[in-house]
């Protein structure tokens, strides 16, 4: 696989921010995940979800947890060195993945991704987390937005169903209420990407992404990846992705045939 030097500033940047920029850190694999990407359009797994309520224009699919049935995705994950790079990033010595994620917004779709971040949804605890959000299309206007320092915020951000626009779990007074960074004047990260190129960021980073109000398709594949110090634990409710059946306990590490070990540096 390709070699891609993680720089100590970049390293600093994603401790202190929970977010930076890898530049062409899937670029070899961008025709694989274009393939994996329309393989999964024209066979959508059990989670895959449509997004946009009645009479909104444009289409918002997104699919996850297919790595292991869509070949082109795992080759993509196997042959790329996100592995090593979220090591470095994360300062973990091993690196378990935890699943993937498409997201396709077709040309006219205004509908943003709503404000989230991802570690309430995951039964999934710790702070060597990691995820890298890629477009497989030039993005200049559907970008992806990230508050710098939120995943250091003392209380996680409700959850909430995109569609429905309900809360997740029934307990909301343990979640803080989901803000309005721009009116809030919080220091928002986004950047021009090419295919290839990914931001990478904490599970726990408030995100979410612009509509897509352009002629232009735009495809993003992400990947979860998980660190030395993740543990499973309990939820009050359903998690998305659920993973039924995985019999795990509080504190446990996640079982590795089900979330395979894609580097470990101490072995």
């Amino acid at each position: 696989m390709p070699p891609i030097t993680v720089t100590q500033d970049q390293i600093d940047t994603y401790q202190r921010d929970g977010v930076v920029l890898i530049k062409g850190l899937f670029k070899d694999q961008v025709d694989l995940l274009r393939q994996g990407v329309a393989t999964n359009m024209e066979q959508p797994g059990p989670y895959a979800a449509e997004n946009l309520k009645q009479g909104e224009a444009g289409r918002f699919f997104d699919d996850y947890c297919n790595w292991d049935r869509i070949d082109a995705f795992r080759d993509a994950i196997e042959q790329s060195p996100a592995a090593q790079v979220a090591a470095d990033l994360m300062q973990s010595q091993s690196v378990q993945l935890f699943h993937d994620h498409v997201l396709v917004k077709e040309p006219g779709t205004s509908k943003p991704t709503p404000w989230h971040q991802d570690g309430p949804y995951y039964f999934v605890e710790g702070q060597q987390t990691i995820s890298f959000w890629s477009p497989l299309d030039p993005v200049r206007d559907a970008t992806l937005r990230l508050v710098a320092g939120s995943h250091k915020w003392d209380r996680p951000v409700l959850p909430t169903r995109w569609l429905a626009e309900t809360s997740f779990y029934p307990n909301e007074d343990d979640y803080m209420p989901v803000p309005d960074p721009d009116a809030q004047g919080m220091d928002i990260r986004e950047f021009a990407m090419e295919p290839g190129d990914a931001v990478a960021f904490h599970f726990m980073t408030l995100h979410g992404a612009r509509g897509n109000t352009t002629r232009d398709r735009r495809r993003a594949f992400s990947l979860r990846l998980v660190g030395d110090d993740a543990r499973y634990t309990e939820r009050p409710g359903r998690t998305s992705p659920p993973f039924p059946g995985h019999d795990m306990v509080q504190g446990q590490k996640l079982r590795t045939d089900w979330f395979p070990m894609l580097l470990d540096r101490s072995a």
